[in-house]
């Protein structure tokens, strides 16, 4: 007779909460760091004068390092472990993002960015390994929904909790202050996360260990990933799927992620302080599709559909309303229903983002899912590099923000489609 797992106990749901809280709480301030600039745009350009597309080259610098670095960190993470690699990120990316507040030329600012991307780069797939490090197969999608929502709230939070401190004090001023939050975050994690084999559980409970996560009991050991096996992603349609999938979700959000509060201010002309609230809106709406996505791909599991379709459908629905809803955003006069557009693909943005790291918990080997999150993060964030950069270049050429926002839509669809038609197995 099989052998169910047990329902985790006070103590393990208690450190599966603290898992979750300590990512929600890096997680925004990853995307809090990452949104200054957008934030600080006007002020930044004005001081160190910074056309609009040495701007959007400005804005891209973080992607690029950070996609790049998107290849050898999952490995590290399924190497490593969360705790270690995190930490060191954290740290790294915290003292990268003073310096930018010190910078006096475009160079300098180029520097800094890029080594806020190779900073930030572990977070993600660490929170995924964490995920499924702590939480059976069939009940992943709400955490990581959760982990997800970081993005959008940070991005939410960013212009009105970065424009007060910019007014406060100055932009400058503003970067060195969340460089010390991040320091004291980098702290936290080191101090209080632990990993279920570190956590010291009771024998009955060790179906949440590293060695044993499933639904149905204790499985056999899992074996640190060999660089073998991490080039053996690349040999599965799967990978590539995810990879150029991606992409085009990385692309279309980045488009308003760096661009939104410049967009606002030179196209619709609204004021610093509207802006400072407007661009807000967007990113909370952001924070409710990741939440809502995780609950609705765990409820498909439920109802018996398999976990790569429960995790691929909502990204695929999510990747053509953003297409469809930027057509409208780029189009209309008003700025209201331009706002309300904006939040729609916002919203169904992040929904589809956190169903991608849902999926690669689905589609790759427990001891690779930070290595294959990595990789499709790698794509994702190729298109978020390349997004402010066409983004500010086709404004400057066409004085319009129109046609770089019709581009991203296209984009977003064909992606979908490769999502849709491409991902179809777990990896074995």
């Amino acid at each position: 007779m099989h052998q169910e797992k047990p329902e985790p106990n006070t103590r393990i749901r208690r450190r599966q909460a603290i898992s979750l809280i300590l990512l929600l709480l890096c997680g925004t301030i990853n995307y809090l760091d990452r949104g200054s600039l957008s934030v600080a745009n006007p002020l930044i350009r004005h001081d160190l004068g910074i056309s609009l597309s040495e701007m959007g080259w400005l804005l891209s610098a973080f992607g690029w390092s950070y996609a790049l670095m998107q290849l050898p960190i999952g490995a590290v993470v399924d190497r490593v472990g969360p705790r270690i690699t995190l930490g060191i990120g954290l740290t790294f990316w915290s003292l990268a993002q003073g310096i930018g507040g010190l910078c006096t030329n475009f160079t300098q600012f180029v520097w800094a960015r890029i080594f806020l991307g190779v900073g930030e780069a572990p977070h993600y797939p660490t929170s995924a390994r964490v995920v499924s490090n702590w939480f059976p197969p069939r009940d992943r999608g709400v955490p990581v929904g959760l982990f997800n929502a970081a993005s959008p709230l940070g991005t939410a939070l960013a212009p009105p909790l970065l424009t007060f401190l910019m007014l406060t004090f100055n932009w400058r001023w503003m970067f060195v202050t969340m460089g010390v939050v991040g320091l004291i975050a980098a702290a936290i994690w080191i101090l209080v996360y632990r990993d279920p084999d570190a956590a010291g559980l009771p024998p009955e409970h060790q179906a949440y260990s590293p060695e044993g996560r499933t639904d149905k009991g204790p499985a056999t050991v899992i074996q640190k990933m060999t660089l073998a096996e991490w080039g053996g992603l690349f040999a599965h349609r799967t990978t590539w799927s995810m990879i150029l999938g991606f992409f085009g979700s990385g692309y279309l959000t980045w488009v308003f992620i760096t661009w939104l509060p410049g967009y606002l201010e030179i196209e619709r002309h609204m004021t610093t302080i509207t802006t400072g609230i407007a661009a807000g809106i967007p990113f909370a709406c952001g924070f409710v599709g990741s939440l809502v996505a995780g609950w609705f791909s765990d409820h498909l599991i439920r109802r018996g559909i398999s976990p790569i379709q429960s995790r691929k459908l909502p990204i695929v629905l999510g990747m053509v309303g953003m297409s469809l809803f930027t057509v409208p955003a780029a189009l209309v006069q008003s700025n209201v229903v331009a706002l309300a557009c904006i939040s729609m693909v916002v919203f169904l943005g992040f929904a589809a983002s956190a169903c991608s790291w849902a999926l690669a918990t689905a589609a790759a080997p427990p001891n690779r899912v930070a290595s294959l999150g990595a990789v499709q993060n790698f794509g994702g964030y190729l298109g978020g590099a390349l997004a402010p950069v066409l983004t500010g270049s086709i404004a400057q050429a066409t004085h319009s923000f129109v046609p770089a926002l019709l581009i991203g839509a296209v984009i977003a669809f064909v992606s979908a489609m490769i999502y849709l038609l491409g991902v179809l197995d777990p990896i074995s």
